[in-house]
């Protein structure tokens, strides 16, 4: 963690987060490292399907044509977070941390996580196997951090 709020210092860029499932751990993450002041903008948490059309303004259509954790979603969430936050990394997370609100479809475990770096987007899929809510918003941040540290 030290290391990326270092190489984020050293690259001098900024990082704003739209969270869901994960209620604000991955900006919790950042914030507690001493620096974080130098590479943090801002982070949502847009927890409920309001707060991601009045905030983040995800089209309507698109939560009720493919819902809110779909890979639809967490795209329209990291564009639109870039646009608000003009910060060169955002990343979105939506996803389903259980224990119940799964479905065959959609299980419990199931997180989208967006990243957009300039022109570039990624929507990464995961499919954590923890039933533990906790270990699945703390394994949805380990890996956030991960695909952050590639992109820079």
């Amino acid at each position: 963690m030290n290391s990326l709020v270092k190489k984020l210092t050293k690259k001098k860029l900024k990082i704003s987060f739209a969270e869901s499932c994960t209620g604000g751990m991955l900006a919790s993450s950042i914030t507690s490292i001493n620096g974080a002041s130098k590479v943090f903008n801002l982070g949502f948490i847009t927890y409920s399907n309001q707060a991601k059309i009045n905030i983040l303004k995800v089209s309507k259509n698109i939560i009720k044509k493919y819902g809110a954790v779909s890979a639809e979603c967490c795209k329209a969430m990291v564009v639109n977070l870039s646009k608000i936050s003009k910060a060169n990394i955002n990343v979105s997370i939506t996803g389903i941390a259980g224990p119940n609100g799964g479905t065959k479809k959609k299980p419990v475990g199931l997180v989208y996580i967006g990243l957009k770096k300039g022109n570039k987007i990624i929507v990464n899929k995961n499919l954590f196997k923890s039933k533990s809510r906790i270990s699945i918003q703390k394994l949805t941040v380990k890996t956030t951090l991960k695909l952050i540290n590639k992109i820079i």
